[in-house]
């Protein structure tokens, strides 16, 4: 079960728990900064409302804990709060504007450049984030000369052995994926009984997806009466644990590769 501020994550790799001098003495040669954007949005009558920012400081405290003692990659405070206003409408759902998500990360990337920092990873969990993170991890680059990086961790096809071709295409919120996730996180949190299947009717459709390769813009309302869209009962804390240990492995060695990435290496001479 995932404990806030339990582990290597935040009791040895957490940036501010280290004093001013602390920080102006590490080596930031090879430092790897990292700060996770998530959400705080509906998903449905069955998960939290923190289910995004929650699996992403869960799947980094298990990221942390399976690197070496002596790698040089630091953790930020998550940022709790995404770009949700697709989900504005729907209870409990808090949503910064583009704008405000935009300034924030990069002021908070100005402050490490300041600092002496060279590398920053956005390490996102809400699907809604992606394309706004995308264009802030290149101004970001232009603005500071900062090596950005950008991960979702759902991308990583951890479950594609898992799941059917229908669930990984269309299952995009509060499904299978991110229940099991959460049920082997905080089964608590969970409401079984009230979990539920409903996916967007694309019948007839030769092209267009909802998140595939030929999107066409959507609010959550538009798509689903529930809420979600994926099949939640088929969810299981077994499966949640398979996904999370098949991610932090892969996230463990790419953190790593990070550290030590130098953007100038991949110019052909």
């Amino acid at each position: 079960m995932f404990l806030r501020y339990k582990g290597k994550a935040w009791e040895e790799k957490f940036l501010p728990r280290l004093t001013s001098h602390e920080i102006r003495d590490l080596d930031k040669e090879d430092a790897l900064v990292v700060l996770s954007i998530g959400a705080v949005e509906q998903h449905g009558a069955h998960l939290p409302v923190m289910t995004d920012s929650l699996i992403g400081e869960s799947t980094l405290t298990d990221v942390f804990e399976k690197l070496d003692a002596s790698a040089n990659i630091w953790m930020l405070p998550p940022i709790s709060y995404g770009k949700s206003n697709e989900h504005l409408g729907l209870p409990g759902t808090i949503s910064l504007s583009a704008e405000t998500l935009s300034g924030l990360v990069m002021d908070i990337a100005k402050s490490l450049k300041e600092s002496g920092f060279r590398r920053l990873l956005l390490f996102n969990t809400h699907g809604g984030n992606t394309d706004l993170l995308l264009v802030v991890a290149r101004e970001i680059r232009i603005v500071t000369d900062l090596m950005v990086f950008f991960i979702s961790p759902g991308s990583l096809n951890a479950a594609s052995d898992l799941l059917s071709e229908k669930e990984l295409e269309d299952g995009i919120h509060g499904g299978a994926y991110e229940t099991s996730i959460v049920k082997s996180i905080k089964p608590c949190w969970v409401h079984d009984d009230l979990a539920t299947s409903e996916f967007p009717d694309l019948t007839g459709l030769q092209y267009l997806t909802v998140e595939g390769k030929i999107r066409f813009a959507w609010k959550m309302t538009d798509i689903s009466r529930s809420g979600i869209a994926g099949d939640a009962t088929i969810a299981t804390a077994q499966m949640g644990a398979t996904i999370q240990e098949r991610i932090s492995d892969m996230l463990a060695d790419a953190f790593v590769e990070m550290a030590s990435f130098e953007i100038t290496q991949i110019v052909n001479p």
